[in-house]
C-alpha cells in the first residue's frame, strides 16, 4: 500500500513552493500585512494601555475640589482658609491651590489680537504644584521665591506649543493681558490635568499686584493616602465650605484615564475586525494562486498518481502547501507587527507591550486561513483522473 508520511509531505510542499518563487513571496506577503495589522493593533493597544495604566496607578490617589461658575461664565474663588483646611485632614499628603484669572489673554507679542486666544488661559499657581501633581519640568525651573515679586511665567505643555516656545535658551517672554513676563520654564504633560497643559502660570503675589487679583484658590489638588481616598472625598466639600452656602465639585482625575482605557478597548475592536477583514481576502488570494498551481501542474499530479500516490495524498500536498504558505506569512506579518509596536511605543512614549495571545492568535488565524483557502484546491487536484492529467505532459 502507498504510503506519504508527513515529513515527506512537507517536503514535497516546500519544494512546490520553493519552484515558485516570486509568486510564494507575494502570496505570503499578503497573509503578512494582514497579520502584522492584527499583532500591531493589539500590541499598540496594550502598550498605551500599560502606559494608562502605571499613571492610573500614580494618579489613582489624586483628588481635585473646584469652584462652582457663576452664570456669566465667571470663575467663583474657594474660600482662603479651604486649602489649609483640607492639609489638616489626617490621611491628606499634600495639597496645592490655582486660582483663575479670568479675561486675561496670552500672547507671543502685542502683533497678535487679544481675541486669539488659541485656548490658553492663566493661573496663579503655588510653588507645592509639581510635588503635589507628580509634574516634570520639560525646560528651565518652576516658579519660586523670586516669582511673588518679579513677572515670571510658568508655560503648560500645550501653551508652549502653541506659541511656539521650544527652547529657553534665549530670554523669552510672553504677553498676558497687556503684560510682559519671563518665562522661566515649560512643564512636561500633565495628563490629569488638562487644564494646566493649557495654562500660563504665575504666582498668587503677581496674580494680586499685576491683576488685582485678591480672592481665594478656584481649584485645589489635593494627594491622600491610595486606602483613604473615598473617605477624603467624603469631607471634601464639608471641609471646604462650611457654612454649606457654596457648591464645589469633588472630583477623581483618575476617572478620565479609565474612561480613556474603555475607549481605547472599544477602538480595538473595531481595528480587529478591519484586520480580519484583511486576512479573509488574503485567504481568497491564497485559494485563487492554489486553484491556478492545480491547474499548472495537472501534469505533475497525474504523474504521481500513475506511481501509486493515492487521492489523499494529492489532497495532502496541495493542503500543505497552502498551509506552509500561511505559515511563512503569518511569521512574516510577526515580525513586521511586533516591530510597529515598538517604533509605535517609542515614539509614544510608551513601554513595549506585546501581549503573547496576540501573537498566537495572528499565527493561528494564518494557519487557519491557509488550511481553508487550500481545501477547495487540494480536493480539486484530488479528483483529477490520472489518465486526463497525464495527457498534459
Amino acid at each position: 500500500m502507498s504510503r506519504l508520511r508527513l515529513p515527506d509531505a512537507i517536503a514535497v510542499a516546500a519544494v512546490g513552493l520553493r519552484a515558485r518563487r516570486i509568486r510564494t513571496a507575494l502570496t505570503a506577503l499578503g497573509i503578512a500585512i494582514a497579520v502584522a495589522a492584527v499583532v500591531a493593533v493589539l500590541g499598540i493597544a496594550e502598550s498605551a494601555k500599560a502606559d494608562l495604566l502605571t499613571q492610573l496607578g500614580e494618579q489613582g490617589n489624586l483628588l481635585t475640589v473646584a469652584s462652582a461658575e457663576s452664570i456669566n461664565g465667571r470663575t467663583l474663588p474657594l474660600p482662603v482658609t479651604a486649602a489649609p483646611m483640607i492639609a489638616r485632614i489626617p490621611p491628606v499628603r499634600t495639597v496645592t491651590a490655582v486660582g483663575s484669572i479670568d479675561n486675561v489673554a496670552v500672547r507671543r507679542s502685542r502683533a497678535i489680537p487679544p481675541e486669539q486666544t488659541g485656548g490658553m488661559n492663566v493661573l496663579a499657581a503655588q510653588d507645592s504644584l509639581p510635588a503635589t501633581m507628580s509634574a516634570h519640568m520639560l525646560l528651565g525651573r518652576y516658579l519660586d521665591a523670586t516669582a511673588e515679586r518679579y513677572p515670571v511665567a510658568v508655560l503648560g505643555y500645550e501653551a508652549a506649543k502653541i506659541l511656539g516656545i521650544g527652547s529657553l535658551d534665549a530670554p523669552t517672554q510672553i504677553l498676558l493681558g497687556n503684560h510682559y513676563f519671563t518665562v522661566a520654564g515649560v512643564l512636561a504633560p500633565v495628563s490629569v490635568a488638562p487644564e494646566i497643559d493649557v495654562a500660563a502660570l504665575i504666582s498668587f503675589g503677581q496674580a494680586e499686584r499685576v491683576f488685582g487679583r485678591a480672592a481665594g484658590p478656584s481649584r485645589i489638588y489635593l494627594r491622600a493616602d491610595p486606602d483613604q481616598v473615598a473617605a477624603v472625598a467624603a469631607v471634601l466639600t464639608a471641609t471646604t465650605v462650611p457654612d454649606g452656602k457654596d457648591d464645589v465639585q469633588v472630583r477623581r482625575p483618575s476617572d478620565l484615564l479609565v474612561a480613556r482605557i474603555a475607549a481605547k478597548g472599544a477602538f480595538v475592536g473595531l481595528f480587529l475586525g478591519l484586520g480580519g477583514i484583511a486576512l479573509l481576502i488574503a485567504g481568497v488570494g491564497v485559494a485563487n494562486i492554489m486553484v491556478i498551481s492545480v491547474l499548472e501542474r495537472r501534469g505533475e499530479i497525474g504523474l504521481r498518481r500513475a506511481l501509486g500516490a493515492r487521492r489523499r495524498h494529492v489532497a495532502a500536498q496541495f493542503l500543505l502547501e497552502s498551509t506552509l504558505l500561511a505559515a511563512i506569512g503569518g511569521l512574516l506579518g510577526i515580525g513586521i507587527g511586533v516591530l510597529a509596536t515598538a517604533v509605535a511605543a517609542r515614539l509614544g512614549g510608551n513601554p513595549l507591550a506585546v501581549p503573547p495571545a496576540a501573537l498566537a492568535a495572528g499565527l493561528g488565524a494564518a494557519l487557519l486561513v491557509g488550511a481553508l483557502a487550500g481545501l477547495y484546491p487540494a480536493v480539486r487536484a484530488a479528483r483529477l483522473s490520472p489518465v486526463e492529467a497525464l495527457r498534459t505532459l
